[in-house]
């Protein structure tokens, strides 16, 4: 499941998928877009959560402009929906996905780190979207997933303006959840990893699959999703154990931070 382009570890319950065009500020070519799609879609069932990292100095400095073909419309929306494919593999794929952000996040590589559920990210973090002043539009499903980080407005303002956030900035209007100090990134995202792993997989199911839904939803239908949703994820076995071990002392009760 590796290739040149995109490299994949095991660590145990946790997969490392890591960007391998260092060279290129691991620039999204439809090879790469197409390893790391095939990559989610195979991974073994003992992975409980993911690493995406990026070899070199940065994360993913966007689309490969070298690769930049003229297409008519069909071909250009054709090509839209391959990365909207390949992305919901991310998103919705087969376990949670922390991004480990350094460098750029730019364009393409913004709308890749979009679709991971967690962003962890290091000092050295920079935010673009300069599609707007090379006469493009995001493709890779950046109108979507980006507002629902920082709204509508601000991701407008970076498209007219070519406004770069850096790692501080970033993190105040919600691309990271997380900021660490720089070369710390993936170590955080790989700790983050391996206690997500330990979870129970349907609350991390749920997590992936239910909650963006029911975000999207009318309340009362959100109410309903989210009914249902409980009433399968307390009905397994596991949680039924994990409750009975907080019940009889077993189980650590949550502290102070």
């Amino acid at each position: 499941m590796t290739s040149k382009d995109v490299q994949l570890e095991i660590h145990g319950a946790v997969a490392v998928v890591r960007l391998n065009r260092p060279a290129k500020r691991n620039a999204i070519s439809d090879g790469l877009i197409g390893a790391v799609r095939g990559i989610f879609e195979k991974l073994p069932d003992t992975v409980g959560a993911i690493v995406l990292d990026g070899a070199g100095e940065h994360f993913c400095a966007g689309l490969d402009l070298s690769e930049l073909k003229e297409r008519d419309a069909g071909a250009g929306m054709i090509h839209s929906r391959m990365w909207h494919a390949a992305l919901e593999t991310l998103q919705y794929g087969p376990a949670p996905v922390i991004a480990a952000l350094h460098g750029a996040v730019v364009g393409g590589g913004l709308e890749l780190a979009s679709a991971c559920h967690i962003r962890v990210a290091d000092e050295s973090t920079f935010y673009a979207l300069p599609e707007g002043s090379r006469g493009i539009f995001v493709g890779g499903g950046g109108a979507v997933r980006i507002p629902r980080l920082i709204g509508a407005a601000r991701m407008a303002d970076m498209m007219f303006t070519g406004r770069v956030y850096n790692a501080q900035e970033g993190e105040r209007v919600g691309f990271a959840q997380y900021l660490v100090p720089q070369g710390q990134a993936f170590d955080k995202a790989f700790e983050l990893a391996q206690r997500i792993a330990k979870n129970a997989p349907l609350t991390n199911y749920a997590l992936m699959h239910a909650l963006p839904r029911i975000a999207e939803q009318p309340a009362d239908q959100g109410f309903m999703t989210e009914a249902l949703m409980a009433a399968i994820a307390q009905s397994a076995p596991e949680a039924k154990s994990r409750v009975r071990d907080f019940l009889e002392g077993r189980a650590s009760k949550v502290k102070k931070a």
